[in-house]
């Protein structure tokens, strides 16, 4: 049994304020380490539950998040970027599951420093026609390679979002939003015993699974709402986009990983504009 977990930093239990997610401060400091240790949890709870292979992404701004000093020796890091499949790098050597830890909800909802993809320049992306976040994004692309999102762990109001998008997986709330910055939290020991036995739970429940397929990629659209006019000028230099009114634009994609691809290609050029 292969697994890829995938490592956010604004859903983990103690994260409450943007400050924590930015390098450079203290605070960043410390909530490195509770992201590194609520994926050291799902790491030992998918070995304690029959894994024979795991890989864990860090899948947080630069991607250099986590601590490997700190991480089971058993697990491969996947740390750094660029990278094709961006927060699913590691789909590309067959897991048949994946975990999404310390997520978050989606751009301009109730949850703890909700957003998609990029704060600064996505307000709004819908797929096929259904607003999705980075887990509904994200998951599709799981699915796309034959793969299947089991476990998830953030907020509340990232679990009541994405539940439906995941019906039959785990979901771990590790804390309750009260506000974008502010929240009822978890102590980080509290979080990982959870994820810990979840991904144990998880793991064992589906030991002996079939090696993952990969699906026919079908079509994709896209409809992207963004921050300012600006970034709406500066996307539709992109020849593949169209641009619907000021702030809304639209693509079509062959399959969810160029879907993706393109999504994350529009947020590094919003960089030019900051």
């Amino acid at each position: 049994m292969k697994v890829l977990i995938s490592v956010d930093i604004e859903g983990v239990a103690g994260v409450v304020n943007s400050e924590q997610t930015r390098a450079g401060n203290g605070e960043y400091e410390r909530a490195r380490r509770w992201m590194t240790l609520e994926a050291n949890a799902a790491i030992e709870g998918a070995f304690a539950g029959g894994a024979t292979d795991v890989w864990v992404n860090d899948s947080h701004g630069g991607f250099r998040n986590l601590l490997p000093d700190m991480l089971d020796a058993r697990a491969n890091v996947i740390l750094g970027k660029p990278r094709t499949l961006g927060m699913m790098a590691g789909l590309e050597y067959g897991p048949q599951l994946v975990f999404m830890i310390g997520y978050h909800a989606m751009a301009q909802s109730r949850g703890i420093l909700a957003h998609t993809i990029n704060s600064f320049a996505f307000t709004r992306v819908t797929m096929n026609g259904r607003e999705v976040g980075e887990a509904g994004i994200y998951g599709a692309l799981a699915r796309e390679y034959g793969a299947s999102v089991m476990l998830l762990s953030g907020d509340d109001v990232f679990a009541e979002e994405t539940q439906p998008v995941f019906p039959d997986a785990t979901f771990v709330v590790t804390k309750n939003a009260t506000g974008f910055g502010s929240g009822v939290t978890q102590t980080p020991e509290r979080a990982c015993t959870a994820i810990k036995e979840s991904a144990r739970e998880v793991v064992a429940k589906f030991e002996g699974r079939s090696v993952a397929q990969r699906l026919k990629p079908e079509p994709v659209h896209i409809e992207l709402r963004v921050q300012t006019t600006a970034l709406a000028d500066l996307f539709s230099q992109m020849p593949s986009l169209e641009r619907v009114d000021g702030v809304t634009l639209r693509f079509s994609t062959p399959s969810v990983e160029h879907a993706v691809r393109t999504l994350n290609c529009l947020s590094a050029m919003s960089f030019m504009l900051r």
